[in-house]
């Protein structure tokens, strides 16, 4: 089952078509669930391995339209501090002025621009992406996982999403030259997200 209508709307309301009822049911407000939800990164280091790390407080909502995408939102608040890597010292690096500078700059935020259906099950949103106070587009490729109502009432969805960034153009331009050639930190940044979030009652 597929969350958003795949039918063109002008199109649907000069022929008539109609709307699946499963797929309007999913319209509505949701909250993310962050303890059922992550927020990932992966950045390649001395050009031979790849360090992961993730967000561990973040808030967020969603819109979503089963009828017409282009309707659909979504809007995300991540705590900066939060940064988690897996080592303590790599991520005080991290906060630190070289990179984040999470004191100055507390929060990242996305904002969705629009929202688009691309066939099957996947989509894509593209929003302003906030880092370090300068905000640059990004797109984000969606995969919608299902709906279901979990063992406690709530009514659910679930979607997994990937993008690429170089993190130079939102200013996090900290470096250092490898003897053997190359730099220690990719300037390539990957973004992995899985997101559960709750229908509002």
């Amino acid at each position: 089952m597929s969350i958003f209508s795949r039918h063109d709307t002008k199109t649907a309301a000069t022929t008539g078509a109609a709307v699946s009822p499963e797929l309007a049911a999913l319209t509505g407000d949701y909250t993310i669930d962050p303890a059922h939800s992550t927020i990932g990164f992966v950045a390649r280091h001395a050009m031979v391995t790849n360090v992961k790390g993730g967000f561990q407080d973040f808030t967020g909502t969603l819109h979503l339209d089963g009828t017409d995408p282009s309707r659909s939102t979504a809007s995300l608040d991540v705590v900066m501090d939060s940064i988690d890597t897996g080592n303590a010292d790599r991520d005080g690096h991290l906060k630190s002025a070289d990179f984040f500078k999470a004191d100055e700059f507390p929060a990242m935020t996305f904002r969705s621009t629009k929202a688009e259906a691309l066939g099957g099950d996947d989509y894509r949103i593209t929003g302003d992406l906030t880092i370090l106070g300068t905000t640059r587009q990004l797109a984000i490729d969606l995969e919608f996982n299902g709906a279901a109502k979990d063992p406690f009432g709530n009514e659910r969805v679930g979607f997994e999403g990937k993008a690429e960034i170089l993190r130079s153009e939102w200013g996090l331009t900290w470096n250092a030259t490898l003897e053997t050639g190359g730099v220690l930190v990719s300037d390539k940044i990957k973004l992995n997200f899985d997101i559960s979030a709750i229908r509002n009652a």
